[in-house]
């Protein structure tokens, strides 16, 4: 069992996710939301907290990119088939509070970090748009004028594609776009002076980038 976790709530979830046993991943989401859970609590709470261990575990070498891996399939999946669906039920509800299109940035495949916080901004009340992996700057900045975006976030996994976020910057800068859309970049070696230094707005964690974003609508 998990120690030193916020919430004892999912503590089985985030067991499953660790065991990296997708039946136990899918049936423990099932009865969250059975029970009356948020999507959004389960992802904070459960798969996401799930991830966070993970990643620590890799840091510290217990873990391997292997392990990574099978814990992102499996929380992909419940996020696919369950949380997704659950919000697009629940969201009829809510007041959009603004639109953002997700994407990570061409040259990098990651994909869980991106689809987190995308699930975490609907949850919130936001109409996001994910445009999936691998996206260059004009996939970004032709969808954000296709849906009058109030935000673009830009992931980025690997040190040799985080440039990429500042030419997203920068032709947010020629289309005359730098007052309207916001850029929020993220990912595992982007860092706030980063982000200062192009000009965009950061966030550490999911939790981060839907408080930060409702701060910029």
């Amino acid at each position: 069992m998990v120690k030193g976790l916020s919430s004892k709530k999912y503590s089985k979830l985030v067991d499953a996710v660790l065991s990296f046993d997708e039946d136990a991943v899918m049936n423990e989401t099932k009865e969250a939301l059975n029970q009356g859970s948020s999507p959004v609590d389960i992802v904070e709470n459960g798969l996401g907290k799930a991830l966070k261990v993970v990643g620590d575990k890799y840091e510290s070498g217990e873990f391997w990119v292997m392990h990574i891996v099978a814990a992102a399939d499996v929380v992909q999946k419940a996020l696919d088939e369950l949380i997704e669906p659950e919000i697009a039920k629940r969201k009829e509800e809510r007041k959009v509070l603004g639109t953002v299109v997700m994407g990570t940035v061409a040259g990098d495949i990651h994909s869980i970090g991106k689809n987190i916080v995308s699930a975490m901004l609907t949850a919130n009340g936001f109409k996001v748009y994910d445009i999936g992996i691998d996206k260059p700057v004009e996939d970004f900045i032709n969808k954000a004028k296709e849906v009058d975006a109030d935000m673009i976030g830009a992931a980025a996994m690997l040190t040799s594609t985080y440039p990429i976020q500042k030419e997203i910057m920068d032709a947010l800068e020629r289309e005359g776009l730098i007052e309207k859309i916001k850029l929020l970049v993220g990912g595992a070696t982007v860092t706030a002076a980063w982000a200062e230094q192009i000009g965009a707005h950061y966030a550490f964690s999911a939790t981060d980038a839907v408080k930060l974003a409702k701060t910029l609508v």
